[in-house]
């Protein structure tokens, strides 16, 4: 099987090339995933397939919301390459949030919507998630707490507090998405924030805020003068 890669491109169109030359920021999106899969198809060089990808994808951002089966589906992305473009899209998402290991501090709320951004702007379905903060409001824990339907989520004050209890935590920040994209909080929102917060206060673990996230948008409830 003739399977074209990069070495098979002329040499001032090889990605890798272009990227030691000229610099990693001159390369287009298509020239990227080229670097990353290497190889093409037999009949399809390297850039074709990966520009057919974000294509079929509608888009980078469009990569985000793909599955191993939905990479699977496009014409020349097997398992092999399915991997490698899930492994990249999460190294991306862990850039920009908890994951990356790094301790991380909460001084205002994009702090804490830059934590979970990345993993819950492109959710179908409202999620919500917790960070834990110590004494210095230093992250010590991001988890997920409920999954619900594409217009509301189930919150129990058991189900948010129930880690920080054993935990000890000093204080939390809740956060959840809007699937439509847009931040806004309900009347919903502003009642169970209203809730969790005399919770805490019974608990000894203040609710430090809500932040509500959007498409790569957010809105603080402590912001807005709710908490």
């Amino acid at each position: 099987m003739n399977v074209l890669k990069i070495m098979d491109l002329p040499q001032n169109e090889r990605p890798q090339e272009k990227l030691f030359r000229y610099g990693v920021d001159t390369l287009s999106n298509t020239e990227l995933m080229a670097v990353v899969l290497r190889n093409g198809i037999q009949g399809d060089n390297i850039i074709n397939l990966c520009a057919r990808i974000l294509k079929e994808c509608g888009g980078i951002n469009g990569l985000l919301d793909f599955s191993a089966e939905d990479f699977m589906k496009i014409k020349g992305v097997k398992h092999a390459k399915a991997a490698q473009i899930l492994a990249m899209v999460e190294l991306s998402k862990r850039l920009k949030s908890y994951k990356s290991g790094e301790e991380f501090k909460i001084t205002q709320p994009s702090d804490a919507a830059y934590i979970v951004m990345e993993s819950m702007r492109s959710l179908k379905q409202e999620m919500l998630k917790v960070l834990h903060l110590n004494t210095k409001n230093i992250v010590t824990l991001v988890k997920d707490v409920s999954l619900g339907t594409v217009n509301s989520s189930i919150v129990h004050p058991r189900e948010v507090f129930s880690e920080a209890v054993k935990r000890s935590s000093t204080s939390i920040i809740i956060c959840h998405n809007h699937p439509s994209g847009d931040p806004t909080p309900s009347n919903e929102d502003i009642n169970i924030t209203l809730r969790l917060k005399e919770c805490g206060k019974l608990l000894g673990i203040e609710l430090l805020d809500h932040v509500i996230i959007g498409n790569g948008i957010y809105v603080s409830l402590k912001d807005k003068g709710i908490i």
